[in-house]
């Protein structure tokens, strides 16, 4: 089939480079979205679907009103039987939606109906659920509601960030896209219909969303600040120091640390929870870069009296 595929971040390279692959079907154009403003100098960079699509030279397209009639018109114009989509991060409007003769066929991170949104993958760890994975379906005006084609599955382990997550269903899901594609080619799938029920959601995360609270309990803690690592990562307040809080390990220690409070020691620092302590694994200060926490808190001269929140 003839192919414009959509996507913007890291983890849909692989579902395109597998398509750029695939001699079943030709990637005519990639669909992105425009340069993102980065670094003090505020230069615009292309996003990475942009930049691998430029290395093998496709055709790349990316409108700040994707669903204008110029641009409908302009997708019309590369004529694509199929539009694959993997984190675009844009909605896609009735014009764009009826351009393609066969739609457009998501490749969403976790097992609709649960999940549906901008962040499946952090929504599962958070929740603590045991496994996830990717599932495809076509796109329909309403979110992440269309019928599906295809899903597989992914045990989250339980040291699993958000990023060590979505960089293994990033490649199972690639496999799962190109399969599904195959299928619709040769007639031979047709979507199934959502079931009404076990349907979730999962909104994007804000900043504010990843501060940690330590009043809850440690194994919550350790999910909330996993989920959100590397992205947007999870954050606390120290007096007045904002510092960046990488994953964290529940220890058995019965200190009797308050939620919030510090116990400096030699080779490691501990922080209260609504419950048992965790260890602090990295943290990181202002303007610096992320470092162990105990030789942070060394270079810190800590005072204990000091709460997170």
């Amino acid at each position: 089939m003839r192919l414009v595929f959509a996507g913007t971040p890291e983890p849909a390279l692989p579902a395109l480079q597998r398509l750029i692959d695939s001699p079943r079907h030709e990637v005519a154009a990639v669909l992105t979205r425009p340069d993102a403003v980065s670094g003090r100098r505020g230069t615009p960079t292309p996003s990475p679907v942009a930049q691998l699509a430029a290395d093998h030279g496709i055709t790349v397209l990316k409108p700040t009103r994707p669903n204008s009639p110029e641009f409908v018109a302009e997708l019309a114009g590369y004529e694509p039987d199929c539009c694959p989509v993997v984190a675009y991060g844009a909605l896609l409007g009735a014009g764009l939606l009826a351009v393609p003769a066969r739609g457009w066929v998501n490749l969403h991170f976790s097992l609709l109906p649960a999940w549906r949104g901008a962040a499946p993958v952090q929504a599962a760890i958070a929740a603590g659920d045991e496994v996830t994975g990717a599932t495809t379906f076509q796109i329909e005006p309403d979110l992440d509601s269309g019928p599906v084609y295809g899903v597989v599955t992914e045990t989250i382990k339980d040291t699993d960030t958000a990023g060590d997550l979505l960089a293994r269903l990033a490649e199972s899901g690639a496999v799962l896209l190109a399969s599904t594609l195959d299928g619709i080619a040769e007639d031979a799938l047709v979507p199934v219909p959502q079931p009404a029920e076990g349907i979730s959601v999962a909104p994007k995360i804000t900043v504010e969303a990843a501060r940690v609270r330590w009043e809850l309990p440690a194994h919550v803690v350790d999910r909330q600040i996993r989920a959100v690592t590397p992205n947007p990562g999870a954050w606390t307040m120290l007096g007045d120091m904002r510092i960046g809080i990488g994953p964290v390990t529940p220890v058995v220690d019965d200190l009797g640390l308050a939620p919030g409070q510090l116990a400096v020691q030699k080779r490691r620092v501990l922080l209260g929870t609504g419950s048992a302590p965790v260890e602090l694994g990295t943290v990181r200060a202002p303007g610096k870069k992320p470092m162990n926490a105990a030789d942070w808190a060394r270079g810190a001269r800590l005072d204990e009296q000091v709460r997170a929140s």
